[in-house]
């Protein structure tokens, strides 16, 4: 028996294993499809926070959906961070048509602070709700999701929900990358076994983070995490480790972003949070990167330079791959053909993931938002 052999059959079983994971785990996440439209009576008050830094492109349209949520009792907070464009001015005058639109300007960051979390922070500050839903600046809402949201938080009595968007893409090469990134994603944080009180796994998205105000309190809010680039997924770290209850809910149908508009955006932007996310840990991010090569790149290259079984071996774990990403589509608004660019989506995460830590050490911390965030700084916020 080779040692190609080994490899290939070694290639074929981690495959298996992470195929199996994301298929039972994507099946065990409930949907707010499932859920009434109608709020109760008796749902509480909800505090809609908003972080908007230079978001001109998209903010009318973002708050236009959120001004017309069929919810009877929410705020709305948009916290301006320092806008450079035309941000300030569009959020004056929608505020002056909208009595339920609290706008709140900030000019100066304070030293210790990501801007973002900082600009959250604050927003907090004056919510006067019983619940806290933090989104980005970006997304569009459909009118009933905040309804199904609460009615979910209710009925499984939980501290913390998040909820899947969809991701439109104006490429198909980006809608590709955007499918690929959702599985590296779910094998990564596993996010099905957050609401497991007994495993370390947690989850938070940055477009739909739903929390009680009394939880967010208890955790130190965003003070806690001021300096993580990757403050979504963080702010559901610290409530799960404090025993606090979260789950994940699929919403593709209810809540729709644009990601990045190009693969150079897409690149840039990464840049913040794919190091963070693995915890500035050189090691785990070599080893992810190892195991992309291995798993993801490796075995659709193989097919065609080797021969017999061993080709055999290989042929069958493609078509693993294939079948669980176009699986995966279908649970959140993404095209099952998309699979088709999965080598070349995985190169490139690989590619991102590598110049992403690179950059981080060679500079010695991010650029953010037009700021500089030293590494030694950054490191030293570990949740």
């Amino acid at each position: 028996m080779t040692i190609i052999f080994l490899i290939a059959a070694a290639t074929l079983i981690l495959t298996a294993i992470a195929v199996l994971d994301l298929v039972m785990g994507n099946r065990s996440v409930s949907a707010l499809r499932d859920m009434s439209p109608d709020p109760a009576p008796d749902h509480p008050r909800v505090s809609i926070i908003v972080a908007a830094r230079n978001e001109q492109r998209n903010i009318r349209e973002a708050l236009h959906s959120l001004l017309e949520l069929r919810y009877h009792d929410y705020e709305l907070i948009v916290v301006n961070d320092r806008s450079e464009d035309a941000t300030g001015p569009i959020l004056e005058e929608m505020a002056e048509k909208h009595h339920r639109l609290k706008v709140i300007h900030i000019d100066l960051l304070p030293a210790g602070w990501l801007g973002k979390n900082h600009a959250q922070w604050v927003g907090s500050k004056r919510a006067t709700g019983e619940m806290l839903l933090f989104t980005d600046a970006d997304i569009v809402m459909e009118p009933t999701v905040v309804s199904r949201a609460v009615a979910f938080m209710k009925q499984n009595r939980l501290d913390h929900l998040a909820a899947t968007p969809s991701v439109h893409m104006p490429t198909v090469f980006l809608a590709m990358f955007g499918a690929t990134f959702i599985i590296f994603f779910g094998l990564f944080s596993r996010p099905w076994k957050a609401r497991d009180p007994k495993s370390r796994c947690h989850i938070g998205i940055g477009a739909f983070n739903l929390v009680r105000a009394a939880a967010y309190r208890q955790v130190g809010g965003h003070e806690t995490i001021r300096l993580r680039p990757d403050d979504d997924i963080k702010l559901g770290k610290i409530i799960k480790k404090a025993g606090l209850r979260q789950d994940v809910a699929y919403a593709p149908e209810f809540l729709v972003v644009e990601w990045y508009a190009s693969v150079g955006e897409a690149i840039r932007g990464l840049e913040k949070n794919a190091f963070s996310g693995a915890d500035y840990n050189i090691a785990l991010v070599l080893t992810g990167v190892l195991v992309q090569l291995l798993c993801s790149i490796w075995p659709f290259l193989a097919i065609f330079v080797t021969r017999g079984a061993v080709q055999g071996i290989y042929l069958a774990t493609v078509a693993l791959i294939m079948l669980v990403v176009a699986d995966s589509a279908r649970f959140h608004r993404s095209r099952p053909w998309y699979a088709v660019g999965y080598p070349l989506t995985s190169a490139l995460f690989v590619y991102i993931l590598l110049r992403t830590m690179l950059l981080n050490l060679i500079q010695g911390g991010i650029y953010w938002r037009g700021t500089f965030y030293p590494l030694k700084e950054l490191k030293s916020n570990r949740v």
